[in-house]
């Protein structure tokens, strides 16, 4: 309903109106491609069906292919619904066809900051897993010592000291051993 109606305003729209509002709307409709119900997504990738709002689209590809591209391109590897793929390539398509220059260069840039993205996350995973490497290795450590503690109990022998603090000598008694004089 929020679409259907969008639509209508766009369709009697002026060009000079559209400029002012073409931003925050085009974030909205980007929003909408997003939505895992397909109904949603389905309606706002119908506005590149209509052939006035087409023109404006156009018209102003400098500022609305930058804000949908991204969303577009990964919508179109992602979402559950066929239609809405098939919908999003002929948007693509139809992108491709209005600004070529810009769509290559809106591709380049998705496909470096993926590369960039997928660089994180591998350095993530690597860092996770030395993570777990050196928590294994600790904890190969604290078995072992643990072992050892239990061997020379058994022996009857007293324990090692494992920490810093256990290792510390005895205080001597500071008690007085003989009798105390009171005067």
């Amino acid at each position: 309903m929020f679409l259907g109606e969008i639509e209508e305003i766009l369709d009697v729209i002026e060009p000079s109106q559209f400029i002012r509002v073409q931003e925050p709307l085009f974030k909205q409709i980007t929003a909408c491609i997003s939505s895992p119900h397909f109904q949603v997504a389905e309606r706002a990738l119908y506005f590149w069906n209509n052939e006035y709002i087409l023109s404006l689209i156009e018209e102003n590809s400098q500022v609305i292919l930058p804000l949908v591209f991204t969303t577009l391109y990964r919508v179109s590897k992602e979402h559950w619904n066929q239609t809405i793929v098939s919908l999003i390539y002929n948007v693509l398509k139809t992108f491709m066809e209005m600004n070529s220059k810009l769509f290559d260069d809106l591709t380049a840039s998705y496909k470096v900051d993926k590369q960039k993205e997928l660089k994180r996350e591998r350095e993530r995973a690597e860092l996770w897993r030395g993570l777990e490497e050196q928590q294994e290795r600790k904890l190969q450590t604290l078995g072992e010592t643990s072992r050892n503690q239990k061997n020379l109990q058994e022996r009857g022998e007293p324990p090692q000291p494992s920490s810093p603090q256990t290792a510390l000598p005895k205080q001597p008694d500071l008690k007085p051993s003989g009798p105390s004089s009171t005067t």
